[in-house]
């Protein structure tokens, strides 16, 4: 990721709209941006994470305020609240070999007494193409809307907010990560989300998920519990009308008590920090929509099906009745006529002379002979009359309920990937320790409620079922036995897939396991190399371990005795902690951009020496340096200058207590004085 340019407006002390182009040039990694205390310099850190992270957020003004209250307060105090403030992030991400521009667009303006919130995500604009043309122009966006509603999941997969603290951090964050017990929570997290061993524990938990939705639907189930119930239904139905009442009737209240224990259950997962899965909760409630309009969509099929439209079995028979339907319908006709001719005939042979009747009567016989043929049929099924009308309002039924039938089918197809979908989503969810025990019984009743809700939904559609199996009990039955043929072939294959897919999960484990050990040795190899390159005492650490399970770093010396911290100086610790960032960093590939605001604090003239030529030109593909006229001087700036692709100065208006961003740094430029 690279970050290209930054536009605050009204934002915090920056009046107006300030930008900063943020591009790197070859070999020139480094923005440099000078500002006295108070200058905004943490404030265009904190800038950076609220564009990406909104209300997750780490901004270091934010303190316990609540979201709408800091953002209240980020509003410029010359500004207008009504017009409000944005910040706007442009930045660029390399995947599959394809670079993808994003252009990120966070604002608020307070309307009446309501705070309003927006976010606009802009990708694979044309800003590539104009650039190349020289011609700085603003990027014609392609806004998508997809991504702007769930940017909190997309930019956890660009840049988790776990490891966005080894991206942006301050020299406070530095000196905290100096105590080694402090750095074991960011080795974690670096080494699962930024060196991809969390990507082997999703594919383990896409798995599980495969096996939990590997099982026989409630509804399969039930078919096979009843089955024996339902070969006595023909004797028993209005019986089973009354049972299926009551049942329905305990079945909700069985809910009713499964949802008031959850109800009671969610209060206290809330009460222990269970706003940390308001989201699971939203999927969890879309997965029950869906599972209840599956069950109205089968039933409705249930229903469907128990008319006319399992004669399309017999559809070439159909099509042979209405033939034959045609051919007794002609044969009738043409008796008929045969019926005529014959009065016909009678009646001319009375107008014809005795020496003609002989021939024509023979010519007229021939002709009713003739016409005898077509009234002749090799199979007579004696059809109504009106059976070709009657097959014709059967082909217009089964025509409408086939149509009616795809439309339901294709609805459920799309209803189940849609409940594959969150079930994925919800596999994925961390667990926390800290509300395991309430997570789990939270599980629990949210399964136990599920249950009652299928146990409720499956009475209910038994109970208008029975109303039809008065009619059609006997066809349900031979329906239901052939359904239960086709659930155990689905057992067995649901069995396979479990069975293998537990095998594919241990051998991720293990993988997982040795993946952990292999990134855990590489960096023990990088922190140690960067920590040598910062020291001037070379000799004094010569070993760094790393343990897999607590992720704690220990140091020592070079007869293999642990090193205590505390004999390290102030400012050692804090270079060790700049050589965990920074192996981190080349572990992982120096794909993130480094954001560092007054790195230079507690160190000495030698120490900030080692830092500015060994550390921030090699520290990532692009670093961010936010200092102070005492942290990066004039004498550090010329050693520094060759890597620098742009500067800034921020210039404070004691007045207006307001800040503008001004090129150049103090010493060049023209910038002589911003304070």
């Amino acid at each position: 990721m690279l970050l290209r340019k930054i536009a605050l407006e009204e934002f915090g002390a920056y009046r107006g709209k300030q930008s900063l182009d943020l591009t790197p040039k070859k070999n020139k990694p480094i923005i440099l941006i000078g500002g006295l205390n108070g200058c905004g310099k943490t404030t265009l850190l904190d800038a950076i994470q609220l564009v990406l992270y909104g209300n997750r957020a780490r901004c270091s003004g934010r303190g316990t305020k609540a979201y709408e209250t800091y953002l209240r307060e980020s509003i410029n105090r010359k500004a207008d609240p009504a017009r409000g403030s944005s910040i706007t992030l442009e930045f660029t991400v390399l995947t599959g070999g394809q670079e993808h521009h994003y252009r990120v667009v966070r604002s608020w303006h307070i309307s009446g007494k309501t705070l309003k919130e927006f976010l606009n995500v802009y990708v694979d604009e044309s800003y590539g193409e104009r650039a190349k043309l020289g011609r700085a122009v603003r990027p014609e966006g392609e806004f998508n809307r997809l991504l702007s509603e769930g940017w909190a999941d997309h930019i956890e997969s660009l840049l988790p907010l776990e490891i966005a603290s080894l991206a942006f951090f301050d020299g406070e964050k530095i000196e905290s990560l100096a105590d080694p017990e402090r750095a074991a929570s960011v080795i974690e997290s670096a080494v699962h989300s930024l060196l991809g061993v969390s990507t082997v524990q999703q594919l383990r938990n896409d798995l599980l998920a495969l096996q939990r939705r590997q099982k026989l639907s409630d509804e399969e189930q039930h078919l096979l519990d009843n089955i024996r119930a339902q070969e006595t239904e023909r004797d028993a139905v209005l019986d089973e009308y009354d049972v299926a009442h009551q049942e329905l009737g305990h079945s909700r209240s069985e809910l009713g008590k499964a949802q008031r224990t959850l109800e009671s259950v969610e209060r206290a997962f809330a009460k222990e920090g269970g706003n940390l899965f308001a989201r699971r909760v939203e999927l969890e409630n879309d997965k029950e929509q869906i599972l209840a309009q599956l069950a109205q969509l089968r039933a409705e099929l249930v229903q469907l099906a128990a008319g006319p439209l399992p004669l399309l079995l017999a559809a070439p028979l159909l099509s042979d009745l209405r033939e034959q339907a045609a051919r007794e319908q002609q044969a009738q006709q043409s008796a008929h006529v045969l019926e005529v001719l014959a009065q016909r005939d009678t009646w001319l042979l009375d107008l014809l002379p005795d020496g003609q009747r002989a021939d024509v009567l023979a010519q007229l016989e021939a002709d009713r002979a003739q016409r005898a043929k077509s009234t002749e049929l090799a199979v007579n099924l004696q059809l109504p009359h009106d059976a070709t009308a009657q097959l014709a309002v059967l082909g217009e039924l089964l025509e409408r309920d086939t149509a009616r039938g795809d439309q339901l089918l294709k609805t459920v197809a799309e209803l189940t990937e849609q409940l594959d979908q969150l079930d994925r989503q919800l596999a994925g969810v961390p667990a926390q320790h800290k509300v395991e025990a309430l997570q789990q019984s939270r599980e629990e009743q949210i399964l136990e409620v599920a249950r009652a809700q299928a146990a409720c939904d499956r009475a209910a559609a038994q109970l208008e079922e029975l109303k039809r199996r008065r009619e059609y009990v006997t066809t349900l039955l031979e329906r239901a036995h052939k359904e239960f043929v086709r659930t155990k072939v689905k057992a067995e294959e649901v069995e396979r897939v479990i069975k293998y897919s537990e095998k594919a999960r241990d051998t991720l484990e293990r993988f997982g396991t040795a993946l952990l050990k292999r990134h855990i040795s590489r960096l023990e190899v990088a922190v140690l190399q960067s920590f040598k390159i910062l020291m001037r005492k070379q000799s004094l650490v010569h070993d760094l371990r790393i343990d897999t399970g607590k992720f704690t770093l220990t140091l020592a010396d070079a007869d293999g005795e642990d090193i205590d911290p505390a004999r390290l100086s102030a400012g050692e610790r804090q270079l060790l902690a700049v050589s965990l960032l920074w192996g981190l960093m080349r572990v992982a590939g120096n794909r993130l951009p480094s954001v560092i605001d007054t790195p230079l604090g507690r160190l000495d003239s030698r120490h900030r020496e080692h830092l500015v030529d060994r550390y921030f030109p090699h520290a990532s593909d692009q670093v961010l340096l936010l200092s102070t006229d005492e942290e990066i001087d004039e004498y550090l700036l010329g050693r520094l200058k060759k890597s620098v692709a742009h500067t800034y100065t921020l210039v404070h208006d004691d007045t207006e207590f307001t800040t503008s961003v001004v090129e150049g740094y103090w010493w060049n430029e023209g910038v002589q004085h911003a304070g």
